[in-house]
This record gives structure tokens, sequence and C-alpha cells, in this order.
């Protein structure tokens, strides 16, 4: 009895080990190699350990290499600027050409939202849907792969996941239909859709019209330990 009972035990490891035990690598290097830049504008640069994004428009910094399931972290810390300031981490993201000729990311973000709506952590569907969780009065517009949340409604605890001024972090978490994000070790979404299995990261400057109209901006968001565990 206990020569089968280790078997089993040893088989359970033996089928979990490549998920449980998979390398965090990180994506951060001086070079950015692992990243690419797809617009024609926004500008990405590593300052000791963190990457600096500046943009005048809506720009995502996208991985090269696409990811299907995994577990990603970085922290982001927002500027104190008196203007629109918001980011975000794209995933799964597919590119879209654009008329000018360059492309742009569509996919599944978790989104960073410093403002008194509070919707930090929650999903939404960038270039598609919108809002997948929580949803919006106008701007939700799940489809057919969008099967469910399993969370019910936005909370109190959610909103206030985000520190203002701090570095946040964000775990997100894709196990083919079931997607988790996390921030501050708090779940704030978890949703079961099928829209894209597979697909590119990158990380958001919303734009600055600052930036556009004078050439300089303090509206810099900024990120570190951008690392991530593929899982099978």
């Amino acid at each position: 009895m206990i020569a089968i009972k280790s078997v089993v035990c040893g088989l359970l490891v033996a089928s979990l080990a490549p998920s449980v035990l998979a390398e965090e690598v990180s994506l951060i290097d001086p070079q950015l190699s692992q990243f690419q830049n797809v617009y024609a504008y926004g500008k990405a640069e590593v300052v000791g350990d963190v990457i600096e994004l500046n943009s005048i428009g809506n720009f995502f910094l996208l991985t090269q290499k696409t990811y299907k399931n995994f577990v990603f972290k970085a922290e982001v810390k927002m500027p104190a600027v008196t203007e629109y300031s918001n980011s975000g981490i794209i995933f799964r993201a597919q590119l879209k050409p654009t008329q000018d000729g360059y492309h742009e990311a569509a996919g599944y973000q978790a989104e960073v939202d410093p403002s008194a709506r509070k919707w930090s952590g929650g999903l939404y569907d960038q270039a598609r849907r919108d809002w997948l969780y929580p949803t919006h009065a106008t701007r939700s517009h799940p489809d057919h792969h969008f099967i469910r949340s399993v969370l019910s409604e936005w909370t109190e605890q959610q909103g206030n996941a985000y520190k203002p001024g701090e570095w946040n972090q964000y775990r997100i978490e894709c196990r083919g239909s079931n997607i988790k994000i996390y921030l501050n070790d708090i779940l704030t979404t978890h949703v079961i859709d099928t829209k894209d299995a597979e697909g590119l990261i990158g990380l958001q400057h919303h734009g600055s019209k600052k930036l556009q109209d004078t050439g300089k901006t303090d509206n810099v968001v900024r990120f570190r330990n951008v690392t991530i565990r593929e899982l099978d």
C-alpha cells in the first residue's frame, strides 16, 4: 500500500512540476531586447532597473514573443500630474494594421486607473469589446466569447486595492480561458473568456497632451520587476 501511494504521489508531482517549477524570467534588460515598438510614436527606455514610458498617444511597448499560459508580474508607478494619466498591461494581444502603415495592439488589458472611478485591476478589452469587468453603462460589449465573471459586483475592497503615488504590483494569471488579475495580492478580476488563447504582452502609456503640445512632460509611467513564468 505504501509503495502504491508513493507511485501515485510521484506521478502527481511529475504532472504538476512543469507548471509549478517553470522558471520565472525577467523581461527587463538595458537594451529592452524582449520588447518591440510597432507604433509611430511612444518612447521607452531603461533607467536603472525601471522601464520609463512616454508618449503623445495611446501606446503599448510590446513583447517580441507571444505567450499562451503564464503568470506575469509587474510593478507600476503612475506620475503625480494634473493632466489625464492612465496605463495598463495588455496581454494575449493581437496586432492590427493601421491606416498609416503601422500596427496597434488589441487584446485583454489589466487596467491601471488612478482616477476617482477606481477601476484599477479591472479588465478592459482594448480596441474591441471595451469593459468586460466591471461593466460600464455604455462601454461594455461582451460577445459569445465572454462566458462569465466569477466575481460579482465591483467592491470597495477591489476599488481600494490600488495605492496612489506608490509602486503597485500586478499579477496576471492565464490558464486556458481562466483569466485572473491580482492587484497588490487582491483578486480584482476573474473571468472565463475564450477570445484569445495566445498573444503579446505590453506596457501602456495612454498619451500626454502636454508632451504633444510642448515637447516636454513629467507624465512618465514607470514599470519595474517585470517577470513572466510560462505554464504548460
